[in-house]
């Protein structure tokens, strides 16, 4: 499975870096059927610049969500309680219906890469020698019983502690097509 993502998805990686799907305003309103896609192709590539996900079967992009993170400032994740949302890839590790996010899809925050950066960062004395790198990262609806809303997704509203939402019925449809363990790279 590692050979398949790095022959694979990170050469499109490296390619989307190079590209613009602003003006494909079709694959916002797409409705994804699970039934038609194959969840062991599937990947996702969210951009904290530009709030989006781009959810990918193979090497074509097939949606296009909005999302929203934790704090404005969009850099990586330090440390536990900066409310930054992690970059680099994942896998999701679990999902579940959730009562207060609708729907949760942990991912395997922290990592090794993550874990070694952020050893990295407390060796130059850039993080406190006892903070901790926290956990719990994963992708989930908005939170309604709290006032938070679907607008908070089109206005660019973070609210997350690090997560990263969406709108309810977008979550939704996303949960149907991903497994535990597809691929998700996150990057600013």
């Amino acid at each position: 499975m590692k050979t398949w993502i790095y022959n694979s998805v990170l050469p499109v990686i490296i390619l989307l870096s190079f590209s613009s799907f602003t003006s494909n305003e079709d694959l916002y309103h797409v409705r994804l059927d699970p039934a038609r896609i194959d969840a062991d192709k599937v990947f996702l590539l969210i951009d904290k610049t530009d709030y989006r996900m781009y959810v990918y079967e193979d090497v074509t992009l097939i949606k296009i969500y909005k999302v929203v993170f934790g704090s404005n400032d969009l850099g990586d994740k330090i440390m536990q309680g900066d409310k930054r949302t992690p970059e680099g890839t994942f896998r999701i590790s679990s999902k579940r219906y959730d009562r207060r996010w609708h729907r949760f899809m942990l991912l395997d925050f922290p990592n090794d890469v993550s874990i070694a950066k952020f050893k990295q960062r407390q060796a130059r004395g850039q993080v406190p020698s006892g903070a901790d790198i926290g956990n719990g990262i994963g992708i989930h609806g908005v939170e309604a019983a709290s006032g938070i809303k679907d607008y908070y997704v089109d206005r660019r509203i973070n609210w997350t502690l690090g997560c990263i939402s969406m709108k309810n019925a977008d979550v939704d449809e996303l949960y149907n097509v991903l497994k535990v363990g597809t691929p998700v790279v996150i990057r600013y």
